[in-house]
């Protein structure tokens, strides 16, 4: 899954691909290099991101998600929470919806019922302005599973098939380094009732703090959590670097498959 955010304060790469032409042109791109799903995202999520209002989300987000589902034969996913975004997206040519609230918002579950879209259930605890302030858990295995199955099951009692279902621990989402490696540890536990698990690695603060390295320096400690997520059962991986992952994943595929 390549990362492409249409924002100006996204942790990584905010502000490279605010203009439409060149969101798309980075799409192509990620897409040409591997990926099977693009990741357009409209409002950032890292810790301390300030909200972003629906009209200017759509702005963001629609005109990036129409010119590539025209242009790709990659899935193209929305990275939101919100119904209104939700459903334009699914006009748009949307395929997915990655919501790090995983559909609690009001009107969110109804409105990804209704899309026909896939749906990525991302755990979260507290939210993006706060949520690193002091993250806590008496078990996060156990607690981030529960949050992640509790989920899943109200989608089933909406009425989506268990097919479009998919689930993310939120490696950074509400924990510390030690709650992060201790989930990518335990990480085939997330997916005890047969639903894919999807991870976001690339180039997180975690990455730093193993490696030293600033955001532009975190390929190569980003590409060996890839790996390590493949190696425990992670079936989608999110990245900016599609492809240096792609071509590790490629390799990790081929030995398990020997």
């Amino acid at each position: 899954m390549g990362v492409l955010n249409v924002t100006p304060d996204s942790f990584s790469d905010g502000g490279r691909f605010l203009d439409t032409d060149a969101a798309v042109r980075h799409g192509l791109i990620l897409a040409e290099e591997g990926a099977a799903f693009i990741d357009v995202g409209g409002e950032s999520t890292r810790p301390g991101a300030a909200a972003v209002g629906v009209e200017q989300e759509l702005r963001r987000v629609i005109p990036v998600i129409e010119r590539l589902h025209g242009a790709t034969a990659a899935v193209i996913s929305v990275d939101t929470s919100k119904p209104e975004v939700m459903r334009a997206a699914a006009r748009a040519g949307a395929g997915l919806i990655n919501d790090v609230r995983a559909l609690r918002e009001a009107g969110a579950l109804d409105a990804a019922r209704l899309s026909g879209c896939a749906v990525c259930l991302m755990h979260m605890q507290g939210e993006p302005r706060t949520m690193q302030l002091a993250p806590a858990y008496e078990d996060v295995v156990s607690e981030v599973r529960a949050f992640l199955a509790e989920r899943a099951e109200a989608c089933r009692a909406a009425g989506f098939a268990a097919d479009r279902l998919t689930v993310d621990p939120g490696f950074g989402f509400g924990k510390t380094l030690e709650h992060n490696l201790t989930l990518l540890r335990h990480l085939r536990e997330l997916s005890q009732d047969g639903l894919p698990v999807t991870v976001g690695l690339s180039r997180k603060s975690m990455v730093g703090k193993l490696t030293g390295h600033p955001e532009g320096g975190r390929l190569l400690g980003s590409v060996a959590l890839a790996v390590m997520a493949a190696l425990e059962g992670a079936r989608i991986v999110r990245s900016h670097d599609v492809a240096a992952t792609v071509e590790a994943l490629r390799v990790v595929a081929a030995v398990r498959e020997s």
